[in-house]
């Protein structure tokens, strides 16, 4: 059986972009023509590939599909550029990837740096809680993900990268309102909380280490972006977890203090792509890791702070 490519790069488009409409945008056609390749590959396969839903999604063996609509206009593109032949009408490729907001906002766009000076590609990054990147791949939705799952995905090699280092922070006046009586299940009852948003477990995580399993059901202020967090903590708003490479020069001013001592949680950190024999992948996967030797890997002082000093691993 023989596949259309230029089928598949519809089916590809309409997942991506989330909609027929934005597909036809994206190819320059029109949306009847999306349609219809669309259908096309559907009476091909004898199955449906698309869910007609807001946004738009690929079915499971749909999910099959994108990934190979992905890898192929990769490896296309770099037979074009290995060739010279590519020239403007041949788009260049962007590599979809899944990043969690807090590598994007600290280690990660230094990744894209190294990556650029190495290649003609582009990335799209698609931003998404670290625990959830790898669903991105299993859809087929991207090449390459930045996620805590330390088991690889069907089809995918792995890199540990590191760990990113979380601090439950807050500012010197909250502290003296909430927890000067200490840090319990009590107090953390009481103090509200910054939390990202329903995916974000970090905070939670940190409260039952203290509060054990028993209900924790404190004032929640939901803020989904990761400099609104540092600037509601340093406003006072709240008590969080908030990378430490985010706040580490208002903990070293006094702007913010621990809640206790060993307030932190390492977070493992890994780099999981799909297997495609590919130079943009290789340069892609060694500018994450290049880029990526800033998180936590060994024994180190954490900070001076006003509230502990301390050797941690």
């Amino acid at each position: 059986m023989r596949i259309d490519h230029g089928n598949l790069r519809a089916l590809a488009a309409v997942v991506r972009e989330g909609s027929f409409e934005r597909a036809a945008v994206a190819l320059n056609v029109t949306p009847s023509a999306v349609s219809q390749r669309i259908k096309s590959l559907e009476d091909r396969m004898g199955r449906l590939l698309v869910q007609r839903t807001v946004p738009a999604a690929a079915t499971a063996d749909g999910q099959v599909l994108v990934q190979l609509a992905e890898q192929t206009a990769l490896l296309e593109h770099e037979a074009l550029n290995r060739l010279g032949v590519a020239d403007d009408e041949v788009p260049h490729a962007s590599i979809p990837v899944a990043v969690n907001h807090d590598s994007l906002e600290t280690w990660f766009v230094e990744a894209a740096l190294l990556f650029s000076a190495r290649t003609r590609a582009t990335l799209d990054m698609r931003p998404e809680d670290q625990d959830h990147t790898a669903a991105l791949l299993r859809n087929g939705a991207v090449l390459g993900a930045v996620t805590t799952l330390a088991d690889a995905v069907q089809g995918c090699r792995i890199h540990a990268l590191g760990s990113m280092r979380y601090v439950a922070t807050c500012t010197p006046a909250f502290h003296a309102r909430y927890f000067a009586q200490g840090v319990s299940a009590a107090t953390l009852a009481r103090a509200p909380v910054l939390v990202f948003n329903r995916k974000d477990a970090l905070q939670a995580r940190f409260a039952h280490r203290i509060a054990g399993r028993e209900a924790w059901q404190p004032p929640v202020w939901w803020v989904p972006s990761t400099r609104a967090f540092v600037q509601a903590t340093l406003g006072g708003l709240g008590w969080t977890m908030n990378p430490l490479p985010l706040v580490q020069e208002h903990l070293d001013a006094g702007r913010l203090v621990l809640l206790r001592s060993r307030a932190w949680e390492d977070v493992p950190l890994y780099w999981q792509h799909w297997r495609v024999n590919s130079e943009v992948m290789e340069a892609l996967t060694e500018s994450v890791l290049s880029a990526a030797r800033s998180l936590v890997r060994r024994r180190q002082r954490l900070f001076p702070g006003p509230v502990h000093k301390e050797d941690v691993s």
